[in-house]
C-alpha cells in the first residue's frame, strides 16, 4: 500500500481512532488546529519508530530482526512509514565489510545484544536501506558509536574524525543510489551523552549527559555539522538530544540545526520525579531498577494518573512552543511515558500504552512534529507492544493524517529541507 492509499483509507477512521485511545480531554482540547483549507497542500508527518543497533545486532533466532523482509512488511503493517537505526559510521569508515566484535551496552534492557556480538556494516546497511525504500520507509541515520573491543570509537575523538566518518558513511549509500531513502542525519544519539559520545565525554567530562548547549558542545557540533552539510547540504542533518532543556533552543543560537530531535519522557518530567518515587535508577547491569519497576511503576501512575499525564502532555506543548518560534519542524523517536521497560513477569504494557498514546497524539496535533513515534519500544523484541496491531494503527494512523502546521512551511528553506524529504 503506498502513502497515497494509506493516507485515503485513514482519514476517514482517524476521528473515530481518538475515541478510543486514552486520552486526556484538557490535553487534546488545548492542542494547536489548522483549517482545512490553506494557501499550500497539507503535509503531513511520518510515523516513525527507533530500531537503532537492534536491527543489526539482534539477528539470532527469535531476536526479531533475524528476517528484515517480515520485521518491515510487519511495521508498514502497522502503519508505520519511517524508521530511525544506527549507521555505525564509525567502523563502516574504518573497514565497512570487516566483522566487529562489540561489546554489550547491557544485558537488563533489550536494545542491541546482551552479550558480545558480531557486526558487518556493509553491504548490509544498504540492503536494509533498499528494502526500506521498497516500502516507502524513509530512514533517519544516527548512531549510537556502539563500543567495539577494539576502541575504534574512541577514536571520534575530533568534530572532524566525527564529519569525516559520515561523509565516508553517506558516500557509501550513495555510491548505491539510497540517499533519497534518508529521511535525515542525526549525527550522534542523545548528545553529548558520556554512554555514547565516549571520545568527547573524555575530553570534556564536566560537560554533563543533556548539556547540548554548553560551549565545547556547541563548538564540536557546528564544526562537524560543516563538514557533512557543505558536502552535502541538501540532506537535514542535526544532533539529537534528550528531554531536558527545551528552552535552550531559544537562549542559544540553535540555527545551525536542521530540525530538532528531541525525546521526551513523562518519567524524566519535573526532576525525574516519577523515576525517583517509584526507585528506579537505570542500572544496566543490575535488576533491581526492574524489580522496583515491577513493584511501584503502575500503582504510582494508577494513584494519579492525571497528573503524570499533565506533566507529559506541558513538556509537549513547551517543546512544540519553542520549535514554533525556532521555525524547526520537531522529531521524536523516543518518547513518551517510561524510559525503560519489557516484557516481564508482572508488568503490564497497558498503562505504558495508555501513556503513549497520549503522548502521540498530543505531539502530532501541535503541527510541529514532522515525525511522530509511539514509543521507543515499537519493536519486535518488544511482543507485548508489537503484537497489539490494532492500537499501532490507531496511532499511526492519527500521526499520518494530522497536517502540520502551515506555517512551518512558508518561507522556511531550512525546513524545506527535511519536509520536502516527508
Amino acid at each position: 500500500m503506498d502513502r497515497r492509499q494509506f493516507l485515503k483509507q485513514t482519514s476517514a477512521t482517524a476521528l473515530g481512532a481518538l475515541a478510543t485511545t486514552p486520552i486526556l480531554a484538557a490535553s487534546t482540547e488545548e492542542c494547536q488546529t489548522f483549517p482545512s483549507q490553506s494557501p499550500t497542500p497539507p503535509v503531513f508527518p511520518r510515523a516513525i519508530t527507533m530500531w537503532d543497533f537492534s536491527w543489526l545486532e539482534r539477528r539470532w533466532p527469535g531476536a526479531g530482526f533475524e528476517n528484515w523482509n517480515l520485521a518491515l512488511d510487519e511495521l508498514v503493517e502497522r502503519g508505520y512509514n519511517a524508521v530511525r537505526i544506527d549507521a555505525y559510521p564509525h567502523l563502516l569508515a574504518k573497514d565497512p565489510t570487516r566483522k566487529w566484535m562489540l561489546n554489550e551496552v547491557w544485558n537488563q534492557q533489550v536494545w542491541g545484544s546482551p552479550d558480545l556480538n558480531e557486526v558487518q556494516i556493509q553491504p548490509h546497511l544498504n540492503t536494509f536501506l533498499s528494502k526500506c525504500r521498497e516500502r516507502d520507509v524513509k530512514v533517519g541515520l544516527s548512531s549510537w558509536y556502539r563500543q567495539d573491543v577494539e576502541g575504534v570509537y574512541l577514536q571520534m575523538d575530533t568534530p572532524e574524525r566525527m564529519g569525516e566518518c559520515w561523509l565516508q558513511t553517506i558516500r557509501s549509500i550513495e555510491a548505491d543510489g539510497l540517499l533519497d531513502s534518508i529521511l535525515y542525519i542525526d549525527l550522534c544519539n542523545e548528545w553529548p551523552g558520556n554512554l555514547w559520545a565516549s571520545a568527547f565525554a573524555r575530553q570534556y567530562p564536566e560537560v554533563q549527559w543533556g548539556q547540548w548547549y554548553k560551549e565545547a558542545s556547541l563548538h564540536w557540533m557546528k564544526r562537524s555539522l560543516a563538514i557533512v552539510r557543505q558536502a552535502y547540504p541538501d540532506i537535514p542533518f542535526n544532533f539529537s538530544f534528550d528531554n531536558q532543556d527545551v528552552e535552550k533552543y531559544e537562549e542559544v543560537d540553535s540555527s545551525f540545526l536542521d530540525l530538532f530531535e528531541h525525546h521526551i519522557w513523562m518519567a524524566q518530567q519535573n526532576g525525574g520525579e516519577f523515576t525517583s518515587k517509584v526507585g528506579y535508577t537505570y542500572g544496566r547491569f543490575s535488576p533491581e531498577g526492574y524489580k522496583n519497576l515491577v513493584k511501584n511503576g503502575e500503582t504510582l501512575y494508577r494513584q494519579t494518573p492525571t497528573y503524570w499525564q499533565e506533566l507529559l502532555t506541558a513538556k509537549i506543548t513547551r517543546t512544540a512552543d519553542v520549535a514554533r518560534r525556532c521555525r524547526r519542524p520537531l522529531i521524536t523517536t523516543e518518547c513518551w511515558g517510561v524510559v525503560d521497560y519489557k516484557d516481564w513477569p508482572l508488568l503490564s504494557w497497558e498503562w505504558v500504552k495508555e501513556l503513549c498514546a497520549l503522548g502521540a497524539t498530543t505531539a502530532a496535533r501541535t503541527g510541529m512534529w514532522a515525525g511522530v513515534a509511539t514509543s521507543n519500544f515499537c519493536s519486535p523484541q518488544f511482543a507485548g507492544m508489537w503484537r497489539d496491531i490494532d492500537w499501532h494503527q490507531r496511532q499511526t494512523s492519527l500521526i499520518r493524517t494530522s497536517p502540520l502546521d502551515p506555517a512551518l512551511l512558508r518561507d522556511n528553506e531550512v525546513a524545506a529541507k527535511l519536509l520536502k524529504r516527508l
